[in-house]
Formats: C-alpha cells, structure tokens, sequence
C-alpha cells in the first residue's frame, strides 16, 4: 500500500501545537515553583539566623549552599517566565529611534556602577520600526552582555551603529573577553554559558530573549568574536 505523503501545512500546525502546549508547561512549572523555592529560601534563612551559632562551620556552609541554589532556581524560573512572556506579548509596531533607547539603558547601567570607565560610542538616529516595549528589553539583553563582558577593561568600549542595506544591520560591538567561536552555537540557549558564573554572573537568559524578541520581528541575531578581542552582535528587525 502507498504512504500517503505528510501534508506540509498539517505538519507545521503540528509542531505549533507541540510548542505551544510545551511552552504552556514551562510557563506553568516555571510559576508555580516560585512559592516552594521561597518557602526553602525563608526557612534556610531561618535556621542560619536562629540556630546558625548551634551548627559548625560545614553545617552553615551547607546552608549556605542551600541558599544559594534556591535563590538560583528561582532566578531561572523568572528568566522562564520572562522567555514565556515574549511569545504572548502582543506586538506592535512603531518608529522608534535606537539610539534614544540605547543611551537610556547606558544611562542605568553607568549609574549602577559609577566607578567604571566604558567609552559608548552611539550612532545618531538609529531608526527602526518595532514593538517598543520587546525591542527596550532585546537591546537592554545585548547591552547588559557588552557591559558585563568588557568589566576587566579599562576603559571599557561599546559601539552601537548599523550597517545599511536592503534590511539595516544593526551591531553592538565592544571590547571585551569575547568568546570562541566553535561554541557560537550555544549563545542563545536559554542558561547556556560560556564563561564561569563565579566570573560572570547571571541567569543566562538576556541573549535568549533578545534573540525570541527579533524573530518575533522577523529578523535574525548572530555573532562574530575572539577569545580576548571583543564581540560584535549583529541584527535584523525584518527579512529583505
């Protein structure tokens, strides 16, 4: 007997479906983890302040452990939700100019760390039609990146600026630690690192996001680094 063939638009609604109802699950786990992850963290936190003198130093280190890796799981829950949270935002288009938001987030993270060196180079009138509200949380995922990864240098550099063409390509580019490129491929999994948390802290999760929100825009995200020589985050809000 002939196999009938696999209609290709019933495969795709298929595997829209599946990933629906997966990123429902996610959504659904992710929140309701958050309360017995709090419930661990107050308790532990409980017993190192009341019984903290009763234990021995391995005792209070183990709770400190345990601390730690509630105060962790939580922080990927939210990255979870946030990741979630993309897919259902409505979007909504409008002129938005690039370079007003990227000197807002710069803004923020220099006033969060002041004593830090970091010379910005912005491009005037970057233009863009896109969701205002994802594109802020897109390019505040790029700029945290560029801003954490260049922290050993002094000064510091970050560039925003776009390359013209049919579709602009937009990049962020600094000077920072960079990273190999044969692991490239991990960049925007979701709690996927490339660097040591105890050097680089952080959930994992603002790459992941920035690259959901510019497919979301139908647009695309890639990069090009060295080990030591900095990296460049290049981006499309719309395919040509």
């Amino acid at each position: 007997m002939a196999h009938e063939q696999a209609n290709p638009q019933s495969t795709l609604a298929a595997l829209e479906q599946s990933r629906r109802e997966l990123e429902s699950l996610t959504y659904t786990l992710a929140h309701d983890l958050r309360a017995p992850l709090r419930t661990i963290d107050g308790f532990a936190h409980a017993v190192c302040e009341d019984c903290g003198e009763q234990l021995e130093a391995d005792g209070r280190r183990y709770l400190q452990h345990i601390i730690d890796a509630a105060q962790r799981m939580s922080g990927m829950c939210e990255g979870l939700l946030s990741l979630a949270r993309i897919h259902t935002a409505e979007l909504h288009r409008a002129p938005l100019e690039l370079s007003a938001v990227s000197h807002r987030i710069l803004d923020e993270l220099r006033a969060g760390e002041p004593a830090r060196r970091v010379e910005t180079v912005i491009a005037d009138r970057l233009a863009a039609e896109a969701d205002p509200t994802l594109i802020t949380a897109a390019l505040q995922g790029l700029l945290h990146n560029a801003w954490k990864f260049t922290r050993s240098r002094d000064p510091a550099r970050i560039q925003i600026g776009v390359e013209p063409g049919a579709a602009p390509v937009y990049f962020i580019r600094d000077n920072g630690v960079g990273f190999d490129m044969r692991y490239a491929g991990r960049l925007f999994g979701p709690f996927q690192r490339l660097h040591s948390e105890p050097q680089f802290a952080g959930v994992g999760v603002g790459l992941a996001a920035a690259q959901r929100i510019i497919h979301r825009h139908g647009g695309r995200i890639w990069a090009q680094a060295q080990p030591e020589q900095g990296a460049c985050f290049y981006f499309t809000l719309r395919e040509p």
